[in-house]
C-alpha cells in the first residue's frame, strides 16, 4: 500500500515539472466549473446551474425576505481580478467581493462589504455599493475618494454615464471585470471603466469573501458564466498562507486550526505588515491559494499522509519565485527518496524514518543561533514536548542555520528500534552526548528562505511566550518582513485563548491534568 502511494506521487512528480512552466503564478483561474455548484454554498431554491451558467432565480409564490448569496467557500479574496460574464432579466444583482457575514444576527447566505453592482435598469450598472456598510460609494462614471470617516467624494470622471451606458447589453451577456489592489477598486464592463476609487477608510475591508446575489423585491433572474480568477501581488504588506491538517491526534495535540488560527492573530494584532490566511483541513481547494503569497506555512499530519505529497508543482513553483516555505512539527516528515529530496530543497531538512526519532522529553540548556533574526528577542526555554531529532539536513549543512538546538537526554532512547522510535544512529548519537537540532533556518541556492520546526505536538506549548516568538519570527523571517530588534511580542494567552477552536471536546481524553495545565499555562504568561 505505502510503496504505491510512493510510486503514485513519483509519477505526479514525473510530470509536475512540465506543468510548472505552464502554469506561472497570477493567471487567471476559472472557479466555477460550469456544471455543478461545487465549492459555492447558497439556498438551492435560488441556485442553480443550467447550460454551463449558474442561475439565481427568485419566485413571485415564495418572495425572499433579504437579499441573498450564493457565496464562494474555497477561499477569500485579497488584491485580485476577477473576470465574469452576467445576464439579468429584472431586478439588480452584483458581485460581492472582500465581504463578510454575520450569520447569528442576518441568518445564512446574506454577506456584506463592497458590491460591484448590474441591474436590468440603467442606473446602477457598473457602480460600487456598500452593502449592509457604506452603501453607494461610486455610481458609473465617477473617480472617487473615500475619506477616512467612510464618505465618498467624486474627484473626477472616467466617463458620461448615458455615454458609458450605451455599452451594456441589457438583454444580453456582459463581461464584467472587477481589479481591487490594495485600496484601489476599478470595475469595467465590456472593456470600458465604470468605476475608479480609492479607499482611504481605515475601517475598509482588505480581504473577504466572494459571493454572487439575488436581490429581494420583484421576481427576477440572473445568470453567472466564465468566472475567472486572478491573485494580486500585496504590495505593501506580505502574505502567509497557513495550511492546517486534517483533525487527529486527540485533544490537546495536533491541534493544526487552533495552533494556526493562535499564530495568526499574534500576527495580525502585533506585525500588521503581514496579512495571513488560513486553509485548514488539508491542501486547498482554492486554485489560486498560493499564487501571491510570500510565504507559505504548513502544519498537519505527514509521512504518507503529507498534504504536499499531492501538491509539488504548487510548492515548487513558490520555491522558484523564491517564496518562503516553512514547516511545523508532522509536517517536516515526508517519505525518503524524492519526497525528501523536495524538502531538502524547500526548507533544508526532514525527518526520515529509520534514521530520525519523535520521542517525548524537556528541553535543557537549549542553544539559540546567536545574531539571526529568528532568534530576536528569544530567551532559552525548558518545555516539554514531542522534540524530533536526528534530522536528514542538506549534505554538509549547505545554506542551513541551526535556530534551537539541545541535548536529548537517554531515556529519549528507551523505546525499542523502529521507524520513528529508536534506530542505532540516533542511539549513538545520544550516547555520544551529541547536540541535535530542533528547529534550522534555511536559505535556497537560487533565493528563498525555509524552517522547520519539530515542536508542535502539545497544543498548550503555544502559550509559553519564547516558543511562541521564535515560531513567530521564522514567519515573518521567510516571508521576507523585518522581524523586529526584541522579537515579535504577543499574547499572554489564557487557558480560554488555549481552548478556543480545537477539534476535540475539552478533556476528553486522559492525555493532560487540566489542573497542572492551567497551573503551567498561568506561569507562562508571568
Amino acid at each position: 500500500m505505502a510503496f504505491s502511494r510512493i510510486k503514485l506521487f513519483l509519477a505526479a512528480l514525473a510530470s509536475a515539472s512540465v506543468l510548472a512552466a505552464a502554469s506561472p503564478a497570477g493567471r487567471f483561474v476559472p472557479i466555477f466549473d460550469g456544471v455543478s455548484l461545487k465549492g459555492w454554498e447558497g439556498n438551492p431554491k435560488l441556485w442553480s446551474v443550467e447550460d454551463g451558467a449558474i442561475v439565481g432565480r427568485t419566485s413571485p409564490d415564495d418572495p425572499i425576505p433579504a437579499n441573498s448569496f450564493l457565496v464562494w467557500r474555497q477561499g477569500v479574496l485579497d488584491n485580485f481580478e476577477l473576470k465574469f460574464e452576467y445576464m439579468i432579466d429584472g431586478g439588480n444583482s452584483g458581485l460581492q467581493y472582500r465581504a463578510f457575514e454575520k450569520p447569528r444576527e442576518w441568518g445564512p447566505h446574506i454577506l456584506g462589504g463592497l458590491q460591484a453592482d448590474f441591474e436590468a435598469g440603467e442606473q446602477h450598472t457598473g457602480g460600487l455599493y456598500g452593502e449592509r456598510s457604506r452603501r453607494i460609494l461610486a455610481r458609473r462614471g465617477q473617480k472617487v475618494e473615500i475619506g477616512g470617516e467612510g464618505k465618498p467624494e467624486v474627484v473626477g470622471s472616467v466617463g458620461d454615464p448615458v455615454d458609458l451606458q450605451k455599452f451594456i447589453d441589457l438583454e444580453g451577456w456582459n463581461s464584467f471585470h472587477v481589479i481591487a489592489r490594495g485600496n484601489h477598486y476599478i470595475h469595467k464592463i465590456n472593456g470600458h471603466v465604470m468605476v475608479d476609487v480609492i479607499d482611504n477608510d481605515p475601517a475598509a475591508p482588505r480581504s473577504g469573501l466572494l459571493g454572487v446575489q439575488v436581490h429581494r423585491g420583484p421576481p427576477m433572474t440572473v445568470k453567472f458564466r466564465n468566472i475567472q480568477l486572478k491573485r494580486l501581488e500585496m504590495a505593501v504588506r506580505k502574505k502567509v498562507v497557513f495550511i492546517g491538517g486534517i483533525k487527529s491526534h486527540g485533544f490537546g495535540s495536533h491541534e493544526h486550526a487552533a495552533g494556526l488560527k493562535l499564530l495568526m492573530d499574534a500576527l495580525g494584532e502585533n506585525l500588521p505588515e503581514i496579512h495571513s490566511v488560513a486553509y485548514l483541513d488539508g491542501y486547498p481547494d482554492d486554485p489560486t491559494a498560493l499564487d501571491n503569497a510570500d510565504a507559505v506555512v504548513l502544519y498537519s499530519n505527514g509521512g504518507l499522509r503529507h498534504p504536499w505529497l499531492g501538491a509539488i508543482r504548487q510548492i515548487d513553483q513558490l520555491a522558484a519565485r523564491k517564496a518562503g516555505i516553512g514547516a511545523i512539527h508532522y509536517s517536516v516528515e515526508v517519505p525518503e527518496g524524492e519526497p525528501g529530496s523536495k524538502l531538502l530543497d524547500w526548507i533544508g531538512g526532514y525527518f526520515e524514518r529509520w534514521w530520525s526519532v519523535n520521542p517525548h522529553w524537556t528541553l535543557d540548556g537549549v542553544k539559540l543561533a546567536e545574531n539571526h533574526p529568528i532568534t530576536n528577542g528569544v530567551k532559552p526555554f525548558e518545555v516539554n514536548d514531542e522534540w524530533y531529532f536526528h534530522i536528514r539536513f542538506r549534505a554538509g549543512m549547505h545554506g542551513v542555520t541551526p535556530i534551537l538546538q539541545a541535548v536529548p537526554p537517554g531515556e529519549t532512547m528507551n523505546r525499542p528500534d523502529g521507524p520513528a522510535s529508536g534506530n542505532p544512529y540516533a542511539r549513538a548519537a545520544v550516547r555520544r552526548r551529541e547536540i541535535q537540532t530542533l528547529m534550522w533556518a534555511s536559505e535556497r541556492p537560487g533565493g528563498g528562505r525555509g524552517f522547520g520546526f519539530t515542536g508542535g505536538h502539545v497544543h498548550w506549548n503555544w502559550a509559553h511566550p519564547d516558543y511562541r516568538k521564535l515560531v513567530l519570527n521564522a514567519i515573518a523571517w521567510i516571508a521576507g518582513a523585518a522581524v523586529p530588534e526584541g522579537g515579535i511580542e504577543s499574547g499572554p494567552y489564557s487557558m480560554d485563548d488555549l481552548l478556543a477552536n480545537q477539534d476535540y471536546m475539552p478533556w476528553s481524553s486522559g492525555n493532560y491534568d487540566q489542573a497542572e495545565v492551567e497551573r503551567m499555562i498561568q506561569g507562562w504568561s508571568k
